[in-house]
This record gives structure tokens, C-alpha cells and sequence, in this order.
């Protein structure tokens, strides 16, 4: 490994959490760390540097909700050689790459435009989970979006927040959420820091939302974050029309996913630390779904008498349901439909499933994100 991230450091580091507006839930957490001795004078050995002890920081907290890490576009068009660096020091910390969320930033000139579209396929095809920020502004071109196919898109922070005095932004992010939910991509809003800007995101169809109206500075994985009540009310903005209803994409939340070998112990880890997390999936290499673990029959399970005993050092996946998948393209209404059809689980009796989390897979059968069958229903039926 290079000098970049040779020897890591203490860092200083501050965590936001991506908020689910539907449920309240935390699902993702974005990490920045800023090294407390100087960095390398070179940008790229400095931003190599501060994602990986980024990634560090949050390892240390324990969390296994998805890590958002933020890169410069100019270091991703670097090519192979920093992209294995920074792919050494993220698996250092013992995250597989279909658990972190690269969010490049910084901007997109046409000179750029080639070598970073590269190296996000690239990432892709490592297993990362790749995310455009700034959309909407700086120079962000919106077909950039289509030759990704990011997982998440960030809007620009200024943008987001003064959407909602200015109906010409809104329909700008309107328009954005339109093409996020039809590309199968996550829409977050970052830098909300007042009631209403939450309030007008929602409203506008963006889901996923981060700031400091949410959450503090200080803020930690398992504190718990403040969303406005009217925030979950239905949104009243213009919802796009296509002869079949929503896509089930326009639904998906990032999931928490763990390897198909994870203990029960591992398991339980997870979900008395994150309270907003109503199952894992159980993945395998090619973070392909294997298993769904769901909360309440999980935690039930180890509860009963001599339940941890019994299973606390044994796979997770011996209490785990088969997953219930669907295609990203779906129709909401079909993956509805789906879910009724395989309520029976292997835990429980005939039913004991019906609003089990989806779980949602890309072309070659990934793990894309879950779908909460409640937000179906509530979606299908306004």
C-alpha cells in the first residue's frame, strides 16, 4: 500500500445519518474523517488518505448500515492504480465492497467525463455501491446519470434547501427524482437544516434526506434522529404516470446486508444497535441474496428458553427465510402481488410473511435494496 494510507492516524471524525423520511428509520451513514497530522501535499494521496480513514472511523463505531464515503471525481479519473489503493485500504477495515457507498463529487468537466465513467463501472464491477453528488448543480450533466446507473444520486445541498421557495427548483428536483426512481437509483437530500426544507423534500418525492434539521454534529450511529411529523404524511406533489403504476425501484431502500456465514451472535449484534433496522439480508460473494433475516422472528427465536444458547455461534442462516426477490423493473403492483403469493415462510405458518421486506435485485441478480411491502400498499393506494 502507498504512503497515502500506509500508516493511518486518529482521526477527526463526524458521521450524518441518511434518514428514510417513510419510516423514520436510519438506513445509511455517511462518514468524513479529517486526520489529525498533515495529510500528503498531493490531492489525490490526500483524498485516498481521508476515505479510508473515513472508512476506518465508522468500523470502529460497529455499525453495519451501508458507509457513504466521498471521493473527488479527480482522484476516481486517476485510473487502476489509485482505484486498487483505495480498494486496499476500504477492505482493510474488514467491510466488504457491497457495504460502502464511493459518492463522487467535486464536478464533471468534459475532460473528466471518459476516465470517471470508467472508473465508477469499475467499481461497480468490484461490488462497490457508486453515487454521483452535486446533482442538479456544479457540473453534474444529468445523461451522466444514464451511463453510470449510480446507486445513489445526491442533490446539491443549496439546491435541495432552497427548493422550496423557489418553484422553479422545485420542479428541477422534481424532475431529478423522476429520473432517479426510471434509472432504478436512490435520490438523497443532503443539507437540510430546517423543518421545512424536510418537509419540502418529501413533498417533491425525495425519500431520503440528511442534515442537521435530523440529526446534530455530534451525531452517532444508534442516537436517534428527529423527523418532522407532516414529513410522513403522503407526499402532494406531481407523481409521474406510466400505464403500470410505479416501478418497484421508486420504493427501494438501501439494505443492511451481511455474509451468508454470519453467525446468530453477529446477527443480533446488528440489530440491538440499529433499531430502525427490520432485517438483514444474508449475501454471498457475488452479493446475491441468500436468506432474509427478519427482526421480530429473529430476536423471538434467541428470546425463547435457551434460544442464544442454542444458536448464538451458529449461522444466522439457520433461523433466516428464503428471500423473497423481485426484479428491480418490476411493476410496484406485480412485486405486490408477489408478496401474497409467498407469504408461507420457513419460519411460521401459512401468512406469517405477508409483510416481510422484498428483497430487490439488479440485472445479474445482485442485492440492489429491500422494499417495505407497507410502503407498497400505502404507494398503490393514494
Amino acid at each position: 500500500m502507498s504512503a497515502a494510507v500506509d500508516a493511518l492516524v486518529p482521526a477527526r471524525a463526524a458521521f450524518r445519518p441518511v434518514v428514510d423520511l417513510g419510516t423514520g428509520a436510519v438506513v445509511a451513514v455517511e462518514a468524513h474523517a479529517v486526520p489529525l497530522d498533515p495529510l500528503p501535499a498531493d490531492p489525490v494521496a490526500r483524498d485516498v488518505r481521508a476515505a479510508v480513514e473515513a472508512a476506518h472511523a465508522a468500523a470502529d463505531l460497529g455499525t453495519r448500515l451501508p458507509v457513504q464515503i466521498g471521493v473527488r471525481a479527480e482522484t476516481l479519473a486517476q485510473g487502476d492504480p489509485v482505484l486498487a489503493e483505495l480498494h486496499q485500504g476500504l477492505t482493510a477495515t474488514g467491510r466488504r465492497p457491497h457495504e460502502v457507498i464511493l459518492s463522487a463529487g467535486g464536478g464533471f468537466p468534459p475532460a473528466l467525463r471518459l476516465p470517471v465513467t470508467a472508473a465508477l463501472h469499475g467499481l461497480r464491477r468490484a461490488g462497490y455501491l457508486v453515487a454521483l453528488d452535486g446533482v442538479g448543480a456544479v457540473h453534474a450533466p444529468l445523461d451522466l446519470l444514464v451511463d453510470v446507473v449510480p446507486y445513489l444520486v445526491r442533490l446539491d445541498g443549496e439546491l435541495a434547501r432552497r427548493a422550496g421557495a423557489d418553484p422553479r427548483r422545485a420542479a428541477l428536483v422534481t424532475a431529478v427524482a423522476e429520473l432517479a426512481g426510471r434509472i432504478g437509483a436512490h435520490l438523497l437530500a443532503p443539507g437540510l437544516t430546517a423543518e421545512e426544507h424536510v418537509l419540502r423534500a418529501r413533498d417533491l418525492g425525495v425519500r431520503l434526506v440528511q442534515g442537521t434539521a435530523l440529526a446534530p454534529p455530534e451525531w452517532r450511529p444508534g442516537m436517534p434522529v428527529t423527523v418532522p411529523v407532516a414529513a410522513r404524511e403522503e407526499p402532494r406533489g406531481p407523481r409521474p404516470e406510466t400505464t403500470l403504476g410505479p416501478r418497484v425501484s421508486e420504493f427501494t431502500l438501501p439494505a443492511v446486508t451481511m455474509p451468508d456465514t454470519a453467525t446468530a451472535d453477529e446477527v443480533l449484534a446488528v440489530l440491538t444497535a440499529e433499531e430502525g433496522v427490520s432485517g438483514v439480508v444474508l449475501v454471498d460473494e457475488r452479493r446475491r441474496p441468500v436468506a432474509t433475516v427478519d427482526r421480530g422472528r429473529f430476536l423471538l427465536r434467541l428470546s425463547g428458553a435457551y434460544g442464544h444458547a442454542l444458536h448464538a455461534h451458529k449461522p444466522a442462516a439457520r433461523l433466516a427465510d428464503p428471500p423473497r426477490t423481485v426484479p428491480h423493473t418490476v411493476p410496484a403492483i406485480a412485486a405486490l402481488r408477489a408478496a401474497g403469493s409467498s407469504a408461507g415462510g420457513a419460519t411460521g405458518g401459512e401468512g406469517d410473511r405477508v409483510y416481510d421486506d422484498l428483497v430487490v435485485t439488479d440485472e445479474v441478480g445482485r442485492c440492489a435494496g429491500i422494499v417495505r411491502v407497507a410502503d407498497l400498499i400505502r404507494g398503490l393506494t393514494r
